[in-house]
């Protein structure tokens, strides 16, 4: 428990520096979590195609092997930075940190950080991101909400993909939205198929309210210095 409060507490430190340079540099982080086979990937790449001409974008691609995501995400023309975890089952602040080094996203951009696929381990740990977003299916039980609470507990944006599937499947979306809420009240769901393009207008929209809202990313006297990411050496 010892150990686990200081891993912890050493991540919330590094999080910390994280957030104090996207901030300051106008980059909203968004840490996108799931679980395997959501449709995650395939969502940010429609994404990346449909909206990325309006707004700077890069993305931080996290998984235990491989570098087949960050290949897909890169087809699109994006920036992508790979982050193989190993045995490892999140990204920690630490890893983001290098990331965005190796990334160095403009001002006023947005950064989409694909967390590794689990709905346990990416929730413990603070990325320093500015909003999570958890990405259900309707492949999946309506139950995972109650099952995996603290996810959804922390989550500013639940999606529900794969909705053009619901003719062949017994999911209740009415249900699946009530155990979201009983976690987290105040919770926005959207209902959206990557696949078919139903209901992404509502995706789009959040994304565009939340790079609009800067928050405290620039100062009212004007942009401030840009600043390269925190060096950890």
């Amino acid at each position: 428990m010892d150990l686990e409060q200081r891993v912890l507490a050493k991540n919330d430190r590094l999080a910390e520096q994280n957030r104090r340079w996207l901030s300051g540099n106008g980059v909203l982080a968004l840490n996108l979590m799931s679980s395997p086979g959501s449709g995650k990937t395939t969502l940010l790449e429609r994404t990346l195609r449909e909206l990325g001409t309006e707004v700077g974008v890069s993305v931080v691609e996290g998984d235990q092997e491989t570098r087949f995501d960050a290949e897909r995400i890169r087809a699109t023309g994006c920036r992508v930075v790979q982050v193989n975890t190993g045995a490892g089952c999140h990204l920690d602040a630490g890893m983001l940190g290098d990331a965005l080094r190796a990334l160095d996203p403009p001002r006023r951009s947005v950064v989409f950080v694909e967390n590794v696929g689990n709905l346990v381990c990416p929730a413990l740990f603070d990325l320093g991101e500015r909003f999570r977003v958890v990405i259900a299916s309707v492949t999946e039980g309506a139950d995972k909400p109650l099952k995996y609470p603290h996810m959804f507990r922390t989550a500013d944006l639940v999606v529900l993909n794969k909705v053009d599937l619901l003719p062949h499947l017994d999911f209740d979306v009415e249900a699946f939205a009530a155990n979201v809420r009983q976690v987290r009240p105040r919770a926005r769901i959207v209902e959206v198929s990557a696949t078919t393009g139903q209901g992404l207008d509502r995706w789009y929209g959040w994304l565009r309210d939340s790079l609009a809202d800067p928050g405290d990313a620039v100062s009212a006297a004007g942009p401030a210095p840009r600043r390269q990411p925190p060096d950890r050496s």
